[in-house]
């Protein structure tokens, strides 16, 4: 099947109406929340009556193209208005509920939003008087909703307001990056890339099922979750079951009630699953695959998941830029493969390794810039000209800042960000390499490597590693462990022990901040 043929022109509201025609019956979505009885859901006929009424509501107050916020936790209504706003040719700038004044002034700012939606408390933050304190520096900021208005809001729109026709090329959402390098950006991602790259990874490549749960603990303000997890189970008629957040009890639980079809998650939720007491006793005989992402996924873990549970393991290697999904490993893949690798090029996506200083693919085995092309790159960044030249070049290649290597078939290394790569001596050593032989040690946890200023060398390895609780190891034994497998001047020489790591909103380690902490320690 050739690329065109593979990529559809459809938009989010395209896409949800398809699946309330097919099976408007058929569950899709659950709140996953503890009592089975509480559990609010949705049928696909609901979801999209639910959806088409808030549209309407939307269109009542804002003009198709403006820019609407959510801030929230993961709520059934987030998704509804997900849906709404699609439906509504408005796009929606989804904000991590775990930011503070600055850098919530900061997204409202620079998106221009006229609207927010949000959660008036979150985890002891009192969301709705920070926005009323930051509303004179928020000139665009016309009207703000509390989801425990939804009802009323969702009734307020006109029953006659027609929807508009939205395209396949228009502004669905506007994603902040992670900001693991310094102050998030906007991604402007369109319809076509969100819904087709939903389709073509998660929902084709794990051969998703109608009626299968899919229980997502994936924070809906990125797109891991609100693009992959909620449009890849419409596109395949499945289930939806939201956590309302991370907690590996509940989860557990939930999983085994809904009889979820994926065990998922970033590897620090994996991990925490796998660990707690309650998991030998948890039935997860419903569970076909498992699948994970969003950060460094040590080879160990996948193993020990495909162990543990039976069922084979999938690695998605993304980028908000991407829409967000580049490569993935596949249930078909061999064991090493998914262990090693993360994947092949999704169907059509256009993957290449470049030398980052003459911009010329680089061969088989050679370490050197991820780029990709295709449907699913994002438009720009939002009122950044310089920086959206930058990431995407005249041809169309959008420039990762990921460090890769393919082998001859294809399958994709990730090697680490081109800004972590630690010169020492002359020698380019790549974090990642580091990071799996420290994940090797049966006494650590977690780890992050990092370089910093060395007189006589330039700069020196820096590894910050987690012990597994109760576990014990010192400086000399992880340092025998690691020159055992890695050659000397990739043998970490700084050593740190922490109980936990700055991580940002989607599970990655800000590997920034553990370099500026050890500078400020002297």
């Amino acid at each position: 099947m050739s690329r065109s043929e593979l990529v559809r022109e459809e938009t989010v509201g395209d896409l949800l109406r398809a699946a309330a025609e097919q099976a408007p019956a058929a569950p899709a979505l659950v709140e996953g929340v503890a009592e089975a009885d509480a559990r609010r859901r949705w049928t696909y006929g609901e979801l999209l009556d639910e959806a088409e009424r808030a549209a309407k509501a939307l269109l009542g107050r804002f003009e198709p193209g403006e820019r609407i916020a959510v801030w929230a936790n993961n709520i059934p209504e987030w998704v509804l208005l997900e849906l709404a706003a699609a439906l509504a040719g408005v796009t929606l700038v989804t904000v991590n509920p775990a930011l503070r004044e600055q850098e919530l002034r900061h997204v409202l700012g620079n998106s221009q939003a006229t609207g927010l939606f949000l959660v008036r408390e979150y985890r002891g933050s009192r969301m709705a008087e920070l926005v009323e304190h930051l509303r004179p520096d928020l000139p665009h900021l016309r009207e703000t909703v509390l989801f425990e208005d939804w009802r009323a809001f969702r009734d307020s729109g006109s029953a006659g307001q027609k929807l508009p026709v939205v395209s396949p090329d228009d502004a669905a959402q506007v994603q902040y990056t992670s900001g693991t390098t310094g102050t998030p950006k906007g991604a402007v991602l369109h319809h076509r890339g969100l819904t087709n790259n939903a389709r073509l990874s998660y929902a084709r490549k794990l051969a998703m099922q109608p009626g299968e749960a899919f229980v997502n603990p994936m924070p809906l303000f990125h797109t891991a979750g609100c693009v992959l997890a909620t449009l890849a189970p419409i596109a395949t008629l499945g289930t939806q079951v939201l956590m309302p957040w991370f907690d590996p009890a509940l989860q557990l639980h939930v999983m085994e009630s809904e009889r979820s079809a994926v065990f998922g998650g970033v590897p620090t939720m994996i991990l925490a699953m796998l660990g707690h007491p309650d998991f030998a006793a948890t039935d997860l005989s419903s569970v076909r695959y498992a699948l994970s992402g969003g950060a460094l996924v040590p080879p160990e873990l996948v193993r020990r998941v495909e162990a543990t549970l039976g069922v084979p393991m999938s690695t998605v290697y993304a980028q908000t830029e991407a829409s967000p999904g580049i490569t993935m490993t596949t249930p078909d893949d061999s064991p090493e493969d998914r262990a090693t690798t993360v994947g092949l090029p999704l169907p059509a996506c256009e993957v290449d390794i470049v030398d980052p200083s003459t911009g010329e693919s680089c061969p088989p085995g050679r370490i050197g810039e991820v780029r990709t092309r295709g449907y699913h790159v994002m438009t720009g960044y939002l009122g950044l000209p310089e920086q959206t030249a930058a990431a995407i070049d005249a041809d169309g290649w959008l420039h990762t800042g990921d460090l890769g290597r393919r082998d001859e078939r294809g399958y994709l290394r990730i090697e680490g960000r081109i800004k972590d790569m630690i010169i020492r001596g002359g020698e380019n050593i790549y974090p990642q390499e580091v990071e799996h032989a420290l994940l090797t040690h049966p006494a650590i946890d977690a780890a992050a490597v990092v370089g910093v200023p060395d007189p006589e060398w330039g700069e020196q390895v820096a590894a910050f590693v987690r012990l597994v609780p109760g576990a014990a190891a010192d400086e000399a034994e992880l340092f025998d462990h690691v020159r055992g497998i890695l050659a000397p001047h990739k043998t970490p020489r700084v050593w740190r022990f922490v109980t936990e790591f700055p991580m940002t909103g989607s599970g990655k380690v800000r590997k920034h901040a553990l370099r500026d902490e050890f500078l400020a320690a002297g």
